[in-house]
């Protein structure tokens, strides 16, 4: 189940379809707030809340056993200092771009906003600002059997808490999510192939999960405690589900390669997204809501992965690539064996 060099095809569908489900989210929610008016692109988005996040975090954490037990310097770079480098590099290219918020506060008020964004993530960065707490949290846990730290991961996202604090809040919620990508890699591998070897009855069961997952959400239960972390599991293994169905119907193969790019699409989308958003509630204000939130969000995935492909050659592919002077060591590493 390969592509490229040593990539599994379906992880990277299934990260394709939830970097595209946060790109519809902002993208939805921005335009209806800018409107005022709901639409049937809100209730796709309400649809995915209680496992778009909790899928990526879980992915994300799928191969951390093969990285786990290096030494702490290869392993701070890979999984601290590369996500701490493209934090900061757009966390101030965004300050940049939406400046104009902070004119009011003056030149001091603009540089402690700036100073915060360090310490409560700013915008839509707080997923890459969490991951490497995750991976160190991980790591600092390697010890501790995980029949203690899996059920009060569990526990912490079942208890809802709300500090106001985002790093807080949301390692709190979604902890338990990657920490169960590292620890249940294998099982999650081979519900896969168990997918891939049964793609009818796969097919059936996620039309299943569907109406399931809508009765849970618009009978307004999804946000209980214990039936929401259920339902982040359950859809998890929709993601998955979904992922290796598509790979085995060599279908939509954009959503691979938005996969392969998911952290081009999540540094970048903030702006095509915007500029979009702007442009058609301007010169286009009778155009269906929905329409609005739908070209909004095509517009959000395939603008920075044209970015990324024009500039990844060129002097600006910092922009997307770490260069060496932002590694802690900057010697190449071996490439791993091939997936298969």
């Amino acid at each position: 189940m390969a592509t490229g060099s040593d990539r599994i095809a379906w992880v990277d569908y299934a990260k394709g379809i939830c970097i595209i489900m946060v790109v519809m989210m902002h993208s939805t929610l921005g335009v209806q707030e800018a409107t005022g008016e709901p639409s049937w692109m809100g209730a796709l988005v309400a649809f995915a809340k209680p496992f778009r996040m909790p899928d990526f975090f879980l992915i994300s954490g799928l191969f951390l056993a093969r990285v786990i037990d290096r030494p702490w310097r290869r392993y701070l770079d890979t999984k601290v200092v590369h996500f701490a480098y493209f934090y900061v590099l757009w966390v101030t290219i965004q300050f940049v771009v939406k400046s104009h918020h902070f004119i009011e506060d003056g030149l001091a008020g603009a540089l402690e906003a700036y100073a915060l964004a360090y310490i409560q993530p700013f915008s839509t960065l707080w997923f890459i600002y969490l991951l490497p707490i995750f991976f160190v949290v991980s790591k600092l846990t390697r010890g501790v059997s995980p029949l203690i730290v899996w059920p009060l991961a569990a526990a912490l996202q079942i208890a809802g808490v709300d500090t106001g604090s985002i790093v807080i809040d949301e390692f709190c919620a979604r902890f338990v999510y990657f920490y169960s990508g590292y620890v249940f890699a294998a099982f999650f591998f081979r519900f896969a192939d168990t997918v891939q070897q049964h793609p009818r009855e796969a097919a059936a069961l996620l039309l299943a999960w569907a109406v399931f997952e809508a009765l849970m959400v618009f009978g307004g239960v999804s946000e209980l405690p214990v039936v929401n972390l259920g339902l982040g599991f359950l859809g998890a293994l929709a993601v998955i589900s979904s992922g290796v169905l598509l790979w085995r119907l060599d279908l939509a193969d954009f959503v691979r390669y938005a996969g392969e790019n998911s952290i081009v699409i999540y540094l970048a989308f903030f702006l095509p997204m915007a500029a979009t958003r702007i442009l058609l509630l301007k010169f286009a204000p009778g155009l269906d809501t929905g329409l609005v939130s739908l070209i909004v969000t095509a517009m959000g995935v395939v603008t920075p992965l044209i970015l990324h492909r024009v500039v990844r050659d060129t002097a600006f592919s910092f922009l997307f690539k770490r260069p060496d002077w932002a590694k802690l060591d900057p010697t190449p590493v071996s490439p791993p064996a091939k997936a298969s």
